[in-house]
C-alpha cells in the first residue's frame, strides 16, 4: 500500500509531473518567506471565517494568532486560508440558503489545498456544521474551535442577552408596552460584546453538542468570545491538531453513530435550539448515518432539561461557564451517553469526564433527579398534517398550549404575513392557530428562521402572549413559545400543509406526539387534485439558487443536498 503523501506532496496540482508540481509549489510558497525546514514540518490549515459583517467572529484574527501558537509550540507549520462566512441577521434571505455553500466551500479547499490537519473556526450558527459537514466530507483531520459566546448586557439593572431577550423586548414594543426611545435604548445594550448569542440559541447548542460529539477540546464550548481562557483554549486546539495529524486521526473515526447518539443526548438536556436536529442530520449524512428521528423522541422520555438557562431557564452562557462548562452536564447525564466513543483527545469521552476538575456547588446545572423539565425538551410530532415528522421544543411552551384544538388562520408565504399580520382586519382570536407555508427548504427558499410568527398586533395589545403557530420554517434557537416546525413535507412540494384552508380545525396533542388537520381524506384528497406547485420566482432559474432547489432535502434529512450525503450505512440513536 502507498505511503500517504504529507505536508507539500499533498494534492499536488496535475501537470502530468508530480516532481515539477512540488517543485513550482515550493517555488511560490517561498514567496511567503518559508523556509525548507518550516516546509519539511506537518501543515495545519486554520479557516479563516472573520468578515466585517460577522461581529460574532470579530475575535476570529486573534483566535487564529494564538491556534498558530499553538501549532508552532508543538512543531507545526500554520497557514491560514479564508472561506465563506455566515452571519444569521446579515444573509438575505437567510443563512441556511447558504449553509451548503459554506460546507461545499470547507469540503473542497481543505482537499484542493496541502495541509495534514485542520483547525475550524466558526461561531455563528451555521457557521459550525457548516464546517463540520465539509470536514466530514473531506476527511482530512479536523478540530473545532468555537468563537465563544458574548458577555451579558444591562438595561435599568436587568441582565440582557441576545438574542431571547430581543425578541421579548420587541413583543412588548410591538404590544405598546415600550416606546421607540426605549426600544432603541435596548437595542445598543444587547450585543455588548463580540461572540455567539450568550443564551441557548442555536450557536450556543452546536457549541455544545459538538464538544458532546468529541470534535471539540474538552471545555471549549462555553468560554466567553473576550476571555482570556479562550485564548488559551485556542492555542491548544492549535497544538492538538498537530498532534491529530500525525496520529491520522481524522473524522469518520470520531463522528460515529455512538458520538452523534451522545450529541443527541446533549441537545435534549440543555434544551437546546430546534435547529441543532436539522444540522446533526446534515453532518451525519455526510458520513452514511441518518438521525432517527423517532427514537431521539424516544430518547426524552428518558433525558430531562438540566440546565436553567435561557430562553428554556433564566442563566446565560457565561454562568453555564463558570459552572464548570459542559462536563458538569456530562456528569449528570453519564448513565446515558456511549462513554467509549473515541474524541479528539484521542481519549474515549468518559476518560475526558474522568480528567475533568472535580464538580464544585453551582445552580445552573440542575441534578438529574431534579430537572428543570422532565421531558425531552423537544418533541417529534406526526400526523396527517405532519406524515414525515414535525418538532416542538416544549420546554421552551406554554404547558397548557401543549395540548390545544383551534381554528386555523393560514398565511400563504412570508410576504403574505408581513402584510396582513398586523391588520385590523384580520380575522384573529387568541384561541386560534397560526399558520405559515411555503417557508420551507424549496418554499422560501432555505427554510428562514421565520416559524416565530408574531404576535398579531391586536391580540398582543390586548395582552395576549402565546399562541399555537404552525410552519415549515425553523425557529431561532434563541426563540420560545408554543410553535411547531420543520412540518414535513414541507408546502412547496405538496405537502399537506398546502392543503389547509383558514377555517380548518388543527389538534395538537404533544402528549400524544400528535399533529391533526382535522378535515376528512375525501376532502384532502379533493383539494390535492386543485392544488399546483408555487410558481417559480425570479432567480430561480439559474446559479446556486437553482442548484439550491433542484437538489435540497427535507428537513428530516438535514436540508443537505442530494449529491453530498453518502448512502445510509448506520442510524443514530440506535434502536
Amino acid at each position: 500500500m502507498a505511503k500517504a503523501k504529507r505536508g507539500m506532496r499533498r494534492g499536488l496540482t496535475a501537470y502530468g509531473d508530480e516532481e515539477f508540481s512540488l517543485f513550482l509549489r515550493k517555488a511560490f510558497i517561498k514567496a511567503m518567506g518559508y523556509s525548507d525546514d518550516a516546509l519539511e514540518r506537518p501543515i495545519i490549515g486554520i479557516t479563516n471565517t472573520y468578515s466585517g459583517f460577522n461581529a460574532c467572529h470579530r475575535t476570529v484574527p486573534e483566535l487564529i494568532e494564538a491556534v498558530k501558537r499553538g501549532i508552532m509550540l508543538a512543531g507545526g507549520l500554520p497557514v491560514e486560508f479564508p472561506t465563506i462566512t455566515l452571519h444569521e441577521a446579515f444573509a438575505h434571505p437567510t443563512s441556511m440558503f447558504l449553509r451548503n455553500l459554506m460546507a461545499i466551500d470547507t469540503e473542497e479547499m481543505i482537499r484542493a489545498q496541502p495541509m495534514d490537519a485542520c483547525v475550524l473556526i466558526g461561531g455563528c450558527d451555521k457557521t459550525v456544521p457548516a464546517l463540520l459537514m465539509g470536514a466530514a466530507s473531506a476527511n482530512v483531520p479536523a478540530i473545532m474551535l468555537v468563537t465563544g459566546p458574548m458577555l451579558t448586557g444591562d438595561h435599568k439593572g436587568e441582565r440582557l442577552g441576545a438574542c431571547t431577550d430581543c425578541r421579548r423586548f420587541w413583543a412588548r414594543f410591538r404590544a405598546g408596552e415600550i416606546d421607540a426611545q426605549e426600544i432603541s435604548a435596548i437595542e445598543a445594550k444587547l450585543a455588548p460584546t463580540a461572540g455567539t448569542c450568550m443564551v441557548m440559541g442555536t450557536a450556543s447548542t452546536m457549541a455544545c453538542v459538538t464538544e458532546a460529539l468529541g470534535m471539540m477540546l474538552p471545555g471549549g464550548a462555553c468560554i466567553p468570545a473576550v476571555m482570556s481562557e479562550r485564548m488559551r483554549n485556542a492555542e491548544a486546539t492549535g497544538a492538538r491538531a498537530v498532534a491529530i495529524a500525525r496520529e491520522g486521526l481524522t473524522p469518520d473515526k470520531i463522528m460515529t453513530p455512538d458520538a452523534f447518539e451522545n450529541a443527541l443526548t446533549m441537545l435534549l438536556a440543555i434544551g437546546g435550539s430546534t435547529n441543532a436536529i436539522v444540522h446533526l442530520a446534515a453532518m451525519a449524512g455526510r458520513l452514511g448515518i441518518e438521525i432517527d428521528l423517532d427514537a431521539f423522541d424516544r430518547m426524552g422520555s428518558k433525558t430531562p432539561v438540566l440546565v436553567d438557562l435561557k430562553p428554556t431557564g433564566q442563566h446565560y452562557m457565561e454562568d453555564l461557564e463558570k459552572a464548570g462548562g459542559v462536563v458538569t452536564i456530562l456528569r449528570e447525564l453519564r448513565p446515558l451517553l456511549k462513554t467509549k466513543a473515541l474524541t479528539i483527545t484521542g481519549k474515549t469521552l468518559g476518560q475526558n469526564i474522568d480528567a475533568a476538575l472535580p464538580a464544585w456547588k453551582q445552580d445552573v446545572v440542575r441534578p438529574f433527579k431534579n430537572p428543570i423539565f422532565r421531558n425531552g425538551g423537544i418533541a417529534v410530532l406526526r400526523g396527517n398534517l405532519a406524515p414525515g415528522g414535525a418538532i416542538v421544543k416544549q420546554s421552551a411552551a406554554t404547558p397548557k398550549l401543549m395540548q390545544h384544538e383551534g381554528r386555523a388562520v393560514v398565511f400563504d408565504s412570508l410576504e403574505d404575513m408581513a402584510a396582513r399580520i398586523d391588520s385590523p382586519a384580520l380575522d384573529v382570536a387568541p384561541d386560534d392557530i397560526l399558520v405559515l407555508r411555503n417557508a420551507g427548504p424549496k418554499g422560501a427558499p432555505g427554510m428562514p428562521e421565520a416559524g416565530y410568527l408574531p404576535i398579531p398586533k391586536k391580540l398582543a395589545q390586548q395582552g395576549v402572549k402565546d399562541m399555537v403557530r404552525i410552519s415549515d420554517a425553523r425557529m431561532s434557537g434563541t426563540a420560545f413559545g408554543s410553535i411547531v416546525l420543520h412540518i414535513t413535507p414541507e408546502a412547496a412540494v405538496g405537502g399537506p400543509l398546502a392543503l389547509v384552508k383558514s377555517g380548518d380545525r388543527i389538534r395538537l396533542d404533544v402528549a400524544k406526539r400528535r399533529l391533526e388537520l382535522l378535515v376528512s381524506d375525501a376532502e384532502l384528497a379533493a383539494r390535492r387534485k386543485k392544488w399546483k406547485a408555487p410558481k417559480a420566482r425570479t432567480g430561480d432559474e439559474r446559479g446556486y439558487r437553482k442548484l439550491f432547489l433542484d437538489t435540497v432535502q427535507q428537513a428530516d434529512r438535514g436540508c443537505d443536498f442530494e449529491f453530498l450525503t453518502r448512502p445510509v450505512t448506520a442510524r443514530a440513536p440506535a434502536k
